[in-house]
């Protein structure tokens, strides 16, 4: 794929920012480029402490919510919390349900089933919370949009208090006084819950929007823990299943965000967590520092896996489990899951190229995918991987028990729920944020979903190519172990504070060889102009990367690397510095993260 090589030009007084906080200039770049700026700011990054959280009263409903929380507790209320089947969900549950135990709460917990219930709280989980004689609903990562299931709590006398960070429902109306974007103004939907916690719904004077439900939970509990007179200390146990949210959910690791992940995860690498140890052992990361890495990749997969493959609740019972015996079997199942998972994705990346490949939905710029034989809890994963094979918005359609349901993902400049909402009128129901959303329709409504999703889209060329955004045109011959040590102080890597990525031009292929079972990195050695030379390490489809080389230099030019001999190849790569440690021997070495020949 076509892709435009950018360098970040930023500007600001690189050398005295590194004076000042005694960092290489180089950090001082990088730090600015993530549009951190000011010495306050430039400081919260690099040593923001848990003081820097924001007070969680500043959340719009929190302090009603902990009040009416605090008075049921008084009462002896029955109440329910109804969660989410994902990371962020199922984190959220187990932080309301242990804070609301341990300030005395008499409460019970329902996570909705993916493949029955849907996203949410819905109208047949109120019918057995009244049913079974619950006075008081607490939402989380959830309820936002949930109009009729809030109206038919409430007109059963129910106590409703909704907790989320999605956004919330809208309509666009004609704005007189023309502040609005062309001439329209938003009029909120909310539900009449007796109070709403969210910091996206209008009036919240919040700072970070981007928290996570979890996180929203979070603070609720701490301003619960506040009314009921328990230490705020108790409630920092929690911050570790906010920050596994955090990362799960792919909120930006931004301000608070940043500090919640930053200080979680150092908790999260030493838990107590029976469950949590469990999963972290059979995944083969015992006594290693976790990083935001193997939450998204590794630990975060297993917690999902439960909820879309069976039921969430296999993994809140391993987050509860109270000893080895109850949390192995647990973790061993999340992880067989996740296992095959993995293969249904496969799958269905698969058959989905192949749909794309051989129809006229190849010169779509929005990307509607259906489906029929997938299961639906993959279809988001699925999305996910066309974009970054397409970089388009993709919908991916799946045929369900009743109706059509997907998971969308988009690109950067087409907000997919504000997209959406353009054309609501076609679907069941919806939700979710600009970059991903989550919905469902009736199946013969999909061909009018793909037209005017497309009709609407303003996406030129330009924003349809992907965009690498360079942070420092830099050579090998200035990395240093030194300066990849000082790397470090930017972590943790993720959405919204991407790892550095260094580039250079023109070097020099000394020679090449493919390593793998799987034949998935190629692993050379590059010279600049100076003779300093390099280890590179390409992690993807060797067998491609090579064949563009032959297609560029010739085959008999890439049998010669091959064979440990300098040919006259020459690479441009933008690349991630790492140090190498293998028999107590360092050596340095490039992650090729995208490259052109010639």
């Amino acid at each position: 794929m076509e892709e435009k090589w950018v360098v970040s030009a930023k500007r600001a007084d690189f050398a005295e920012i590194g004076k000042k906080f005694q960092i290489d200039p180089v950090i001082a770049r990088i730090i600015r480029n993530r549009d951190v700026i000011g010495d306050e700011a430039v400081r919260e990054y690099l040593y923001g402490d848990l003081t820097s959280l924001h007070d969680p009263l500043l959340l719009k409903g929190c302090r009603e919510a902990a009040e009416i929380l605090s008075e049921k507790i008084r009462q002896k209320k029955r109440i329910r919390i109804i969660g989410d089947y994902d990371i962020d969900g199922v984190n959220a549950t187990y932080i309301l349900l242990k804070g609301l135990r341990r300030a005395g709460a008499e409460v019970d917990c329902e996570i909705p089933d993916r493949m029955k219930d849907g996203f949410g709280v819905n109208s047949s989980l109120i019918a057995l919370a009244i049913e079974e004689g619950i006075d008081t609903v607490i939402t989380c990562d959830n309820g936002i949009s949930a109009l009729e299931p809030v109206r038919f709590a409430k007109e059963n006398h129910m106590t409703v208090i909704v907790t989320d960070h999605h956004e919330p429902s809208y309509q666009t109306e004609e704005d007189a006084s023309g502040e609005g974007p062309e001439g329209t103004a938003r009029r909120y939907i909310l539900p009449e819950a007796d109070v709403i916690v969210d910091p996206k719904q209008p009036g919240c004077p919040y700072p970070e929007k981007g928290i996570c439900g979890a996180v929203v939970a979070w603070k609720v509990m701490m301003a619960l823990y506040a009314l009921c007179g328990i230490p705020e200390k108790e409630a920092m146990v929690f911050l570790p299943y906010a920050a596994f949210a955090t990362v799960g959910d792919v909120m930006d690791l931004k301000g608070e965000n940043r500090i919640i992940v930053r200080h979680g995860l150092k908790a999260l690498s030493s838990t107590d967590n029976t469950g949590l140890k469990a999963l972290i052992s059979l995944c083969g990361l015992e006594g290693q520092a976790l990083t935001a890495y193997h939450i998204g990749f590794v630990l975060g997969p297993c917690i999902n896996a439960s909820g879309r493959l069976e039921t969430a609740r296999h993994a809140l019972a391993l987050l509860l489990a109270e000893n080895m015996r109850e949390a192995l079997p647990l973790a061993q199942k999340l992880k067989d899951l996740n296992d095959a998972r993995k293969k249904m994705t496969a799958d269905g990346v698969e058959e989905a190229c192949r749909l794309i490949e051989g129809s006229d939905l190849k010169q779509d710029r929005v990307l509607v995918v259906y489906l029929k034989d997938c299961h639906e809890s993959v279809a988001g994963i699925i999305a996910g991987r066309l974009r970054e094979r397409y970089y388009r918005p993709v919908f991916v359609v799946t045929k369900g028990e009743n109706c059509a349901k997907g998971s969308a993902r988009s690109i950067e400049g087409y907000s997919m729920f504000d997209e959406m909402v353009k054309v609501q009128d076609v679907f069941l129901k919806f939700g979710g944020h600009p970059m991903a959303a989550g919905f469902s329709l009736e199946e013969e409504k999909i061909g009018e979903m793909r037209r005017r999703l497309n009709l609407n889209c303003t996406l030129d060329d330009a924003e349809l190519t992907p965009k690498v955004v360079i942070d420092v045109p830099m050579p090998v011959s200035y990395v240093t172990e030194g300066l990849i040590r000082q790397l470090s102080v930017l972590e943790p890597f993720g959405k919204g504070n991407e790892k550095p990525l260094f580039a250079q031009k023109d070097l020099r292929v000394l020679s090449a060889r493919i390593l793998g079972k799987n034949r998935n990195t190629v692993k050379m050695t590059v010279c600049d102009s100076t003779g300093c030379e390099m280890e590179a390490m390409y992690y993807g489809e060797a067998d491609r990367f090579l064949d563009e080389m032959a297609e560029r230099y010739g085959v008999q030019e890439k049998q010669r690397l091959l064979a440990g001999m300098t040919g006259r190849v020459t690479l441009s790569m933008v690349y991630y510095p790492q140090i190498n440690s293998y028999m107590g021997r360092n050596t340095l070495q490039a992650v090729i993260k995208n490259y052109r020949f010639g």
